[in-house]
């Protein structure tokens, strides 16, 4: 079976001849998830979902295909938990009130995110319950739910940070924004770190995930390294608070 590295690879070949190119990574997909041609219509496939128009609280990764979505979310009221580039600033709230009619863009960008937004504690998040959606990119992703990121495992880390403060759980909607290339048609084992996610976003189609495994629950701290700990201030947070 090959690797997820592998299949990452050969996803990035593909991927290179429809992606947007980012500012400062270009198309280096080991550093960023970009945006591509045809994301407009992958948006808005994820807003006719009826568990986007019943959200009013989400979180949304900071890829850069999700500009737009983060734009549409702001401009319908929704309140967004975005996580900073490598989560080495923690995480930022982004209320509707704080963003001023026709910024919406602006502060859907990884740049203008901090911007409008401010920064939170999980225990500031803490009290505000269970996220009703949670939205990424993917370098790819399986036709049964399997998500591969960029290979830093952010997304994984961040699911167990949320389910380990009950702010997300096995129900919680997941949505991976993708572009064709990027679906992997093969039904692939997950690992015990895998998120799976119940619906894929494409330019051309909407895929449902049904009968998808179970999701794991916690942080792997056996998996993670002092060093990352260190970097990432979520993670320093739980450490001192189980002190």
């Amino acid at each position: 079976m090959k690797s997820a590295q592998i299949r990452r690879e050969e996803i990035w070949n593909k991927l290179a001849a429809v992606a947007l190119p980012d500012s400062r990574f270009h198309l280096n997909f080991a550093e960023v998830i970009p945006d591509f041609r045809g994301s407009d219509e992958a948006i808005r496939r994820v807003t006719e979902l009826p568990q986007y128009q019943q959200c009013k609280y989400a979180f949304v990764t900071p890829d850069n295909c999700l500009v737009e979505l983060r734009k549409r979310m702001l401009e319908a009221g929704m309140t967004l938990v975005v996580s900073t580039y490598g989560i080495y600033r923690g995480f930022i709230l982004l209320e509707r009130q704080n963003v001023p009619p026709g910024c919406e863009l602006f502060a859907a960008w990884l740049d203008g995110l901090e911007h409008f937004g401010r920064p939170v504690r999980l225990a500031d998040l803490q009290p505000r319950g269970k996220f009703d959606i949670m939205i990424t990119g993917a370098s790819a992703v399986s036709a049964n739910g399997v998500r591969f990121g960029k290979g830093h495992g952010f997304f994984d880390l961040e699911w167990g940070m949320f389910t380990e403060l009950e702010l997300a759980d096995d129900k919680t909607p997941v949505v991976a924004v993708v572009h064709d290339v990027q679906v992997v048609e093969d039904q692939l084992k997950p690992s015990s770190t895998d998120i799976l996610v119940d619906w894929i976003t494409t330019p051309t189609r909407l895929i449902e995930v049904k009968n998808r495994a179970d999701r794991p629950r916690g942080i792997k701290w056996e998996l993670l390294t002092s060093a990352q700990i260190a970097a990432t201030p979520p993670l320093r947070e739980l450490v001192k608070s189980e002190k």
